[in-house]
């Protein structure tokens, strides 16, 4: 795995240098400002190989899982009186203004609380919420385009790479999808989902995703391809706990995510590798989510 890392890297700051390089050569002072470029680009080639060298795999620990499944039950714990009726269905509406932007067509995406991951032992917790309008739809066809688990990897690609049904029976799926997260490295993921809808009301369905296996992909797609077992790798991703609302109004409905994701820590001195895809790609990927499944109710693919 180290191999395929630092060639990644070092063909990306090849290709970023080597453009920079060409602009600058045709300025007027084109033969030392591209020899400082050529010196520029070989020291960070050398770090980037030092650096990713470095980038030991790990192994998820008891501990870490742990604090992560602890802070999933508090999580779950404060979610039950907006099932019950007791608060307010959806975070959308626990404010005017944000229920007045998300309806006007703003796909709304934060930290569920705080400026930061919470920390555990030896890594992150990610916890996002994000919202959507979808106008002109109902309930029941949103549903059953986001259940259409076969077809994830028409909906959402190129996020998703691939997509099935492993088993259903009524409001309960297991589904597989191959996951593609690309920012400064590119990684892929095999995931294993525990799917459950719950009806709140006949407007109104909660549901939410557990993943049961995440498995780092080498290769991917190529015939060295080689599927690591779960818990073991970079620890880009160790779990992902999804919750996702659905309310039907007078304009369409209303779809929101939580997600609630448990990642490494970010190693020392290596932040310029690690931190992009742990602490930048959990929003992206939501905001990227609510705008595909949208998109798919908007246009009818």
């Amino acid at each position: 795995m180290m191999t395929n890392l630092a060639a990644i890297v070092d063909v990306g700051e090849f290709i970023a240098f080597s453009c920079t390089a060409s602009r600058i050569a045709r300025s007027s002072h084109a033969i030392r400002a591209t020899q400082l470029t050529i010196t520029h680009l070989q020291s960070t080639m050398r770090k980037g190989r030092a650096m990713t060298q470095s980038v030991a795999v790990v192994q998820l620990r008891q501990e870490t899982l742990e604090a992560f499944l602890s802070y999933i039950r508090e999580a779950e714990a404060c979610m039950e009186p907006t099932l019950n009726g007791s608060v307010a269905f959806l975070w959308t509406d626990e404010s005017a203004d944000r229920a007045l932007r998300v309806r006007r067509g703003n796909i709304l995406a934060q930290l569920w609380t705080g400026q930061q991951a919470v920390r555990a032992p030896d890594g992150l917790i990610h916890d996002w919420i994000g919202a959507a309008s979808i106008a002109g739809t109902t309930v029941d066809k949103t549903l059953a385009r986001v259940q259409d688990y076969d077809n994830h990897k028409n909906i959402y690609k190129p996020d998703v790479m691939d997509s099935r049904i492993i088993s259903h029976r009524g409001y309960d799926y297991s589904i597989y999808l191959r996951l593609l997260k690309k920012k400064v490295i590119t990684v892929v993921l095999d995931t294993d989902h525990d799917v459950h809808y719950q009806r709140v009301r006949d407007d109104r369905w909660f549901c939410r995703s557990y993943t049961t296996r995440i498995a780092e992909v080498d290769d991917a797609g190529t015939e060295k391809e080689k599927v690591h077992p779960p818990d073991t790798g970079y620890g880009f991703l160790w779990r992902l706990y999804s919750y996702w609302r659905f309310m039907e109004d007078e304009s369409g409905v209303i779809v929101e995510c939580r997600a609630i994701s448990l990642t490494r820590d970010v190693p020392f001195g290596l932040g310029w590798i690690i931190e992009p895809i742990i602490k930048n790609l959990p929003r992206e990927s939501l905001v990227n989510t609510l705008k595909a499944t949208r998109q798919a109710l908007t246009s009818g693919s």
